[in-house]
């Protein structure tokens, strides 16, 4: 079966949004702490941050939403952030009082492999990585490897980009961790499609979107993005 990865903003009614997508199939849920800087977002998750930021959502905050969220789900929730986040309020501080609070693992989304190997952590890769790159992030991983599609920023895109396959490829060739794929898959047929290249994949912009609707239509992508990879491989 693979894997749906469904990423929402820390915010107070997220552990409620996150229950309702557990409920409708995801697998995991990415829980984002807001950066005032997040040079990996694109504009719905930039925004997302920012209506967090303004709604009080800082790091101590966060940590709260962490702890209700894993009150109401079983699944694994992993905290994306940015190492800014980290250096303010302690980096062996913050892993530490996140997997207190519930996190099964950490994305800093700017912190090279090399860097902070003692920090337990998704490594993300991406179409640009070099060879040695890949293997050390895949080396290093907690879990599973982040496939970063484009070479580009988070949000919705037309169709799926045809960088994913010689990135799964050579990924696939150093490393027999899971391999999910996230950056521009929003939408069944995208999930359809990924589910033939790589284990899982991370929704993140569409999702954010959608909760901010609320629970029945975050629950209702959730569920067609869990029909479209649970669907019958093409032959």
């Amino acid at each position: 079966m693979k894997t749906l990865v469904v990423y929402l903003m820390a915010m107070p009614d997220t552990a409620a949004l996150a229950q309702a997508a557990v409920e409708a199939g995801a697998d995991v849920v990415e829980l984002g702490f807001p950066f005032s800087d997040p040079l990996a977002d694109g504009p719905v998750i930039r925004r997302a941050g920012e209506r967090a930021l303004a709604a009080g959502m800082r790091t101590r905050r966060c940590l709260e939403v962490l702890a209700e969220t894993r009150s109401r789900v079983d699944v694994p929730l992993i905290p994306m952030t940015y190492s800014s986040i980290f250096d303010a309020y302690g980096w062996e501080r913050l892993a530490s009082d996140a997997h207190a609070a519930g996190a099964t693992s950490l994305i800093v989304a700017d912190l090279p492999a090399d860097v902070r190997p003692e920090l337990r952590r998704v490594q993300l890769v991406a179409p640009t990585s070099t060879d040695e790159r890949l293997r050390l992030a895949a080396a290093s991983t907690d879990g599973w490897l982040y496939l970063v599609t484009v070479t580009g920023t988070t949000g919705a895109r037309a169709d799926l980009a045809p960088s994913l396959a010689p990135l799964a490829e050579r990924a696939r060739a150093v490393t027999d961790a899971p391999l999910y794929a996230g950056f521009g898959i929003s939408t069944p047929d995208h999930a359809r499609a990924a589910a033939e290249l790589v284990d899982g994949i991370v929704v993140g912009s569409r999702a954010v979107e959608a909760a901010e609707s609320g629970q029945a239509e975050l629950a209702k992508l959730v569920t067609s993005l869990r029909s479209a990879l649970d669907a019958p491989a093409r032959a």
